[in-house]
């Protein structure tokens, strides 16, 4: 996820720095930029390939086809259920004798997965990843990843990856995939800006930052409003954040110059009331003064949540939105429509609009390509 610190111009930092087991660096892929996805692609074919070898002994090749996905939220249940589709629909076609050999396992460290949604939306999802086979492992912590040696010459150091768990067990594998844990990057750390719990900075009630003449401002799952709710670290938070320092900026803070000697001490005066961003699309900004009303600070507005279960499955929990429309929590093919047109109106281009539904229409009718690149 993307989050910004502002100082009247816009900086654009990536928290990409991870929370790991005994503070140790582990070799595993992130789930993050376009470029992980492609590594993991590759890799997941790479095993494949070596799994597939004649002369390849049966606990290596059980090694090999072990993925192991750390996160019990809505970004690890997807990427989990995508994994499964990928891998029983399109790869078992080339590799149809691996295809009983292939072991998924999600690991959570919390009692259950999907914690922000209703609960019989959880154990929903908990249920349909259980019939799909797939070793779900609640109230398990990553502790560690070792690197173990089976074989050793002059030329040569032939070794696999295990991993540990709180429960000391241990888990061979050849791909772990890591999606929990969020924390800020060492920008924030290290920037002398006030911090609060988590190491996130602290902000007011309008997002600046205390102590800086309101000329900072921070905003996304790297800053914490004082005295405020608690708030999910989600792209719908960052994106409402952003719609008001916007609002914030065009109609109250362009009157006033930081430059001139005038206001070199003078903090930022306040900004007056503007409307809070509850509709998730920018061509229907305007109808948001029909549906909430206008608070002189940044007030969040839940917008339901949603995540899908590969092709045809889902869950959208509706039961706490702001938004008009009926509240409920919604499974199945209803979810599924839900999640895919969502996401779909929110592209930047008409381009795009028109171009993903093809992608999922041929990806539907041929399979995905699953050649390397």
């Amino acid at each position: 996820m993307t989050i910004c610190v502002l100082r009247l111009e816009i900086k654009l930092i990536h928290s990409t720095r991870l929370v790991l087991p005994n503070g140790k660096d582990m070799k595993f892929f992130f789930l993050k930029h376009l470029y992980h996805a492609r590594a993991i692609r590759n890799r997941v074919l790479e095993c494949f390939e070596r799994a597939s070898s004649d002369d390849i002994a049966k606990e290596e090749r059980d090694r090999l086809l072990s993925f192991v996905v750390v996160g019990g939220g809505p970004t690890s249940c997807e990427f989990m259920s995508e994994l499964y589709d990928f891998l029983r629909h399109d790869v078992s076609k080339w590799y149809p004798d691996l295809i009983n050999d292939i072991r998924l396992t999600l690991v959570e460290a919390g009692p259950g997965l999907l914690g922000s949604f209703d609960k019989s939306l959880a154990d929903y999802y908990l249920e349909q990843l259980l019939k799909k086979q797939i070793d779900v492992r609640l109230g398990t912590a990553v502790t560690g990843v070792e690197e173990r040696i089976y074989h050793e010459n002059e030329t040569q150091t032939d070794s696999y990856t295990v991993a540990l768990f709180a429960d000391d067990t241990e888990l061979p594998f050849s791909t772990m995939v890591w999606s929990a844990g969020l924390a800020p990057v060492k920008f924030i750390e290290t920037s002398n800006l006030e911090l609060g719990r988590g190491g996130k900075i602290l902000v007011d009630k309008h997002l600046r930052v205390k102590g800086h003449k309101g000329r900072i401002f921070a905003l996304g799952d790297c800053a914490i409003v004082e005295d405020g709710p608690p708030l999910p670290p989600t792209a719908s938070v960052a994106e409402q954040e952003a719609y008001y320092i916007g609002d914030c900026f065009n109609k109250f803070y362009h009157k006033f110059d930081p430059s001139s000697e005038e206001n070199k001490e003078v903090d930022l005066p306040l900004p007056g009331p503007v409307v809070p961003a509850l509709l998730p699309w920018e061509y229907a900004e305007f109808l948001n003064r029909y549906f909430v009303k206008a608070v002189p600070y940044f007030e969040y507005k839940n917008r339901g949540a949603m995540t899908s279960m590969g092709f045809g499955g889902g869950v959208f929990d509706t039961t706490k939105t702001d938004l008009p429309m009926p509240e409920g929590a919604f499974s199945g093919v209803t979810a599924f429509l839900a999640w895919r047109s969502a996401y779909w109106t929110k592209q930047l281009s008409w381009t795009n609009m028109i171009l993903i539904p093809m992608y999922w229409f041929k990806a539907m009718l041929f399979g995905r390509d699953i050649s390397r690149f």
